[in-house]
């Protein structure tokens, strides 16, 4: 007998009846020599610390770090849970061999893995690799299933990550709360610290008290209107200088240009090319949706997981925007499966998926297959299945995925872009516009409200300057114009919206727009595509952070534990983002899980010390109602000018 485990009751139903198991059994199909069973969540998880030592049970400064000699997993106290746990052993118990049916990712694996090893398996396993849930896709996996010992690395990947989070969260978060919480014992208030999101929160922090210390300045620009198109002066300045300065200075230019005729310099006109939109990877489809119809990271990723399960898109945890070419072929039928719904196909469905060459030919290019940006899943697309029975909320994300993918079948947008430069007595003067001369993919998206992406490389739309369609003009052309002077006012950063705030982990918390330079540092973001939706509920959750509208303020409270939180390791998004880089490097077999355990353990007990040591922050031991303070050779408390005593050296 086989036994296939899935990821969850749905899929094991989607499998079942591919394999012909169609006799239903209390938590599994029965038939055809399968049986197929499922997990839900995670039935496993690593020891609480008192059940590796009872000493661990009492929270205590003098018993950290907690760093268990070998660790364990248990099988997690849930009746549910148990239940099913126990007809997945007992299946293993009957079986000569297991199909791995789980997510096809990092922890996808380490779910099934540990059920497996709880289960006391000691039969063959097999794993199946798919990425989607069509009856041709997993009829297609299981003629390809692989050895259990293929994805060893990805397994030790999952498992460091669930060491790592343990070790670093139950150590830290104990220690912060032992040394800086207010009350005590069961009214102490838990200060809670993750690998993740603390340094997500110090992000967070560190652009409110950005735009709370921001003191605006005044500025003038100066422009000029000549043929009803308004020129902007080009005057040098020096970095974070602005040209003008005052509005004496400004009057003095205008009057110096006012009685003086406009002349044209220069015209120039360019033709460029913009290419479509790009496929979607998870935190690109989570930030678009995040913009246009305000729906939360964690709102996207359960629709987006809702129609891979309906089997109409692809699977979702992925992190590039290319797909395989052995896909190439089956782009007409896929195609074919959704153009009812899109009119938009009807010009590429007498293409032939020859190659990409020809007038006749499907396009192939290098922005959309590439096999060395594609690992284990590519780019989320349409399946090609019929998308029935959508929510309203579901149609959306479904629309923005087909789009896209019909998009980048299309041609360039071909545009002409025009500069225009003139002077008027000593001062140059530049104007920029931009018409679209051929629209390719952007026709697309004509017909749908859904998307319209102003900006297909994700960057912020474009100014108004350069945006519009500019009269022709020509050199040596002169004239008079009207000088016009506009006060303006520096503005502050803006406050983080989840869309933002997911580019930034996804780049360890610098602004970049290029995508080339993105894709390169996607390897040092902080947390996972996957994981990234719910370190943002979680710090909603703790109260670290509310929404006001779109934007993410944090609170005091995770103001506060950021100020308390002593060590780089634990706040700074870059140093998160190279331990991430660490933990990809295992995954492809290139560091090893017991190098990483060995920095683990050192990191864990590095911040333990720099709690203990400092006492900054901590309640005075002497009146128990100040704070302790640092001065310039001793620690002394707040209320020092009450009469309190306390004083001593570090």
């Amino acid at each position: 007998m086989t036994v296939c485990v899935a990821e969850k009751p749905s899929v094991g139903q989607y499998i079942a009846k591919v394999l012909g198991a169609n006799t239903r059994h209390d938590g599994y199909f029965e038939g055809n020599g399968y049986c197929v069973t499922w997990t839900f969540g995670h039935l496993c998880a690593l020891l609480d610390p008192h059940e590796y030592n009872s000493q661990w049970r009492a929270w205590t400064l003098g018993s950290l770090p907690m760093i268990p000699e070998r660790f364990g997993i248990k099988v997690t106290d849930e009746k549910g849970v148990v239940k099913q746990f126990n007809t997945i052993k007992s299946l293993i118990a009957q079986a000569d061999e297991v199909i791995n049916c789980g997510d096809a990712g990092q922890e996808g694996e380490l779910i099934q893995r540990w059920v497996y090893q709880k289960a006391g398996c000691r039969v063959p396993v097999k794993r199946l690799w798919v990425s989607s849930l069509t009856e041709e896709a997993i009829a297609e996996g299981f003629r390809q299933l692989k050895d259990q010992d293929d994805y060893q690395h990805l397994y030790e990947a999952g498992l460091m990550r669930a060491i790592g989070d343990w070790l670093l969260g139950m150590n830290a978060t104990r220690a912060y709360t032992l040394r800086y919480a207010r009350g005590a014992g069961k009214d102490r208030q838990v200060l809670s610290i993750g690998r993740v999101q603390t340094p997500t929160l110090a992000l967070i922090v560190k652009r409110q008290q950005e735009i709370e210390r921001f003191v605006p300045r005044t500025y003038w620009e100066l422009k000029t209107q000549y043929r009803d198109t308004l020129f902007s002066a080009q005057i040098p300045v020096e970095e974070d200088e602005y040209a003008i300065t005052s509005a004496e200075q400004g009057q003095e230019l205008v009057s110096s240009i006012e009685n003086e005729p406009f002349t044209v310099t220069q015209v120039e006109k360019k033709k460029g090319t913009e290419f479509a939109p790009r496929l979607f990877d998870l935190t690109s489809l989570q930030v678009e949706c995040n913009k246009k119809f305000s729906l939360s990271a964690d709102d996207t990723l359960k629709l987006i997981q809702s129609l891979y399960e309906k089997r109409v898109t692809t699977y979702p945890r992925v992190d590039t925007t290319f797909l395989s070419e052995d896909l190439y072929p089956k782009v007409p039928a896929t195609l074919q499966g959704i153009k009812d719904y899109f009119p938009q196909t009807a010009p590429l469905l007498a293409l032939k998926a020859d190659g990409g060459k020809g007038a006749g030919s499907l396009p192939k290019s290098k922005k959309v297959f590439d096999n060395k940006k594609v690992t284990d899943h590519h780019a989320i697309i349409p399946t090609g299945q019929r998308p029935d029975n959508l929510t309203a909320e579901e149609r959306k994300v479904y629309d923005l995925v087909a789009l896209r993918f019909i998009a980048v079948f299309y041609p360039d947008c071909e545009v002409a872009n025009t500069t225009v430069l003139g002077r008027a007595g000593e001062i140059d003067f530049r104007v920029t516009g931009r018409e679209v001369q051929r629209p390719g993919w952007r026709t697309v998206f004509d017909t749908k409200e859904t998307d319209t992406p102003d900006n297909p490389d994700g960057q912020e739309s474009q100014d108004e300057d350069s945006a519009k369609t500019l009269p022709s003009f020509t050199k040596g052309e002169s004239g008079s114009h009207t000088p016009l002077l506009k006060e303006k006012t520096t503005t502050p950063p803006k406050y983080y919206t989840e869309a933002t705030l997911l580019r930034a982990m996804e780049t360890a918390g610098k602004t970049v727009e290029d995508e080339e330079l993105r894709d390169a540092m996607k390897e040092n973001g902080i947390g996972r595509p996957s994981t990234r939706a719910a370190i943002i509920e979680k710090l909603y959750q703790r109260n670290y952070i509310v929404r006001e509208r779109k934007s993410i303020h944090a609170t005091p409270l995770g103001v506060e534990l950021i100020r308390l939180v002593i060590s780089p390791l634990l706040k700074s998004a870059e140093l998160t983002g190279l331990w991430e880089k660490k933990l990809r490097e295992i995954e492809r077999g290139e560091y090893t899980a017991r190098q990483f355990l060995d920095e683990l353990k050192t990191m864990t007990a590095d911040v333990v010390r720099e709690v203990k040591l400092n006492k900054a922050g901590m309640q005075c031991p002497v009146c128990r109602r100040g704070t302790v303070i640092r001065g310039n050779t001793r620690y002394g408390c707040s209320r020092w000018r009450e009469g309190c005593t306390y004083a001593e050296p570090f």
